[in-house]
């Protein structure tokens, strides 16, 4: 077993830390920790904090933190930090704002710059939470970029997603567009102390309605005044309430093993890509390359041939 492993199921917070930035920064030890550590993992509930920028995720999050800890609950956070596509730096401003549990044992956050990555997450988000998973979180926040309506990898993650709105955030039915419905478990309406508070969880009420009549689980709306601490115990009722719905339906599981299915293509994706770069930085399939450049040929068809001249390298 590597000793960054070890160190991880003992407990060790510079352990964990370590194995999340050899993920990161994909050194050559980084597959054979996370094969070592797959076998200690599925333990945490995994819950997703999503929604609009400025919704107050981050201080929702920061609050949640304080609440869960009240309950004796070890807590990982993975914050995701939109990545500057010119300078490839991220601020991290989740780091900052979470800086009154940066002296508790029990909180581990850690921050992630997108690297490029859609859909508000960090490709290595899913590893850095089967890490925290493994080092023996019982709760593990996954809090995204704050994109917008692209912003659904986060439910092939967790297993409970939460979609945070605040009164004033904009036209309602724009907010629920392209999948932001399907992948709320629950909705809170943070900032209800604010006007408009009223009016949005009867818009959210109505959406519902439609979209959820006949559903198993009809998502609740939660108020929160994440400033001041309110609603905090009602978010996690309703969080554990959900927990309890997926465990009496087998759905949790359901969801875990699809999960599980859609991490093997994504790295078979991500794999076969990486191989197929470093084939043409080696200066192979150049042919195809500028011969479409030179419009003497078509995309589609020099594609469809590079693939199965590779295709046929692999098999």
């Amino acid at each position: 077993m590597h000793e960054i492993t070890r160190r991880i199921l003992a407990g060790d917070v510079r352990g964990a830390a370590r194995a999340i930035t050899c993920i990161e920064n994909d050194y050559p030890e980084r597959d054979l920790i996370l094969k070592e550590l797959f076998p200690h993992t599925g333990r945490a509930k995994l819950i997703g904090i999503t929604g609009t920028p400025g919704a107050g995720k981050s201080s929702l999050v920061d609050c949640l933190i304080g609440y869960l800890r009240s309950l004796d609950l070890k807590i990982g956070v993975v914050a995701v930090d939109p990545t500057s596509p010119f300078t490839g730096g991220a601020l991290l401003g989740d780091r900052v704002r979470m800086q009154s549990h940066a002296l508790d044992k029990g909180v581990f956050i850690r921050s992630m710059g997108t690297r490029g990555s859609l859909g508000g997450l960090s490709t290595n988000t899913r590893d850095a939470v089967r890490v925290l998973d493994a080092y023996g979180c019982d709760v593990v926040l996954i809090e995204t970029v704050g994109v917008g309506q692209s912003e659904l990898d986060v439910m092939s993650i967790a297993d409970t997603t939460a979609v945070v709105l605040n009164p004033g955030g904009g036209d309602t039915i724009q907010a629920f567009k392209a999948g932001i419905m399907e992948i709320a478990d629950l909705f809170v309406i943070n900032k209800a102390d604010l006007p408009g508070t009223e009016k949005l969880q009867i818009e959210v009420e109505q959406m519902l309605d439609l979209a959820k009549h006949d559903a198993p689980w009809r998502p609740p709306i939660v108020r929160t005044i994440s400033t001041d601490g309110q609603g905090m115990a009602e978010l996690w009722s309703e969080v554990m309430r959900h927990q309890e719905f997926l465990q009496e339906t087998g759905e949790v599981q359901t969801r875990r093993s699809r999960h599980l299915q859609e991490e093997v293509l994504d790295i078979v994706r991500d794999r076969l890509f990486q191989r197929l770069l470093t084939n043409i930085q080696h200066g192979r399939h150049a042919d195809e390359l500028n011969r479409v450049a030179a419009r003497e040929e078509d995309p589609y068809s020099a594609a469809e041939r590079i693939i199965s001249q590779w295709w046929g390298q692999t098999t």
